[in-house]
């Protein structure tokens, strides 16, 4: 359970990106603004949505992590998701549509989006919850580190409980960001939005080094394999 504060501390500190990147659906949503409990609740239900959708790539991915570590490439996973990650940060959705590995994701996005979009014309309470399970499947830097981080756990129960507490740690900042988001400038969404790259690009090099095993104390200390 050494997992539990990191979970919580990427997903609250992260959800402070949701602002410039999933504010603008936040903020769209089909409900009732005028009714405070029926505009709570609805946004506790698009919440939820979110958090279980992340709780099942939780899930698939620590069984991922799980079959790395039983086969001894844990190493490999480390160097594995690091790559990932600055693959998503470097290449656009317009590389994605052209090159032939990246296709059938750029189109399951695209089928997502176009879901999305025939939800936002309907109101009640189930469009809202679909809403949120279709946006945890939505192209994020954040959720990626959450994923990266649910495989390192190597256990599918942990790496589902990892990312359930990444998913409730970002909804004090969705839920306070629905209330108070016309005062929060373009500006400062702008300057959030740009710095989330930076700290994914870091956080991917760290895993890449991790990965090597290069005997460098704190980055990329020397694993020794039981046998």
């Amino acid at each position: 359970m050494n997992f539990v504060i990191p979970a919580l501390t990427l997903g609250f500190l992260g959800s402070f990106h949701c602002i410039g990147m999933c504010g603008p659906i936040a903020l769209s949503l089909p409900i009732n603004s005028t009714n405070l409990f029926h505009k709570i609740s609805h946004l506790l239900l698009y919440n939820l949505g979110r958090t279980i959708t992340y709780s099942l790539l939780g899930l698939v991915f620590g069984i991922i992590g799980q079959t790395f570590l039983f086969f001894g490439f844990q190493q490999y996973l480390s160097i594995a998701l690091g790559i990932i990650i600055l693959f998503s940060i470097f290449f656009s959705s317009s590389f994605a549509a052209k090159n032939r590995f990246t296709l059938s994701f750029y189109n399951f996005m695209m089928f997502v989006k176009s879901k999305l979009l025939k939800l936002f014309q309907k109101k009640g309470w189930l469009s809202v919850f679909n809403i949120g399970l279709l946006n945890g499947l939505l192209p994020c830097g954040l959720v990626y580190m959450g994923i990266a981080g649910s495989m390192a756990t190597t256990h599918y129960l942990s790496g589902m409980l990892f990312m359930a507490l990444f998913g409730l740690a970002t909804i004090p900042v969705m839920l306070s960001l629905s209330f108070v988001g016309n005062i929060i400038n373009l500006k400062f969404r702008r300057t959030v939005k740009n710095a989330i790259p930076i700290i994914l690009s870091v956080m991917a090099v760290l895993l890449i080094l991790r990965g090597l095993n290069l005997g460098i104390p704190y980055l990329s200390p020397k694993i020794i394999l039981s046998r």
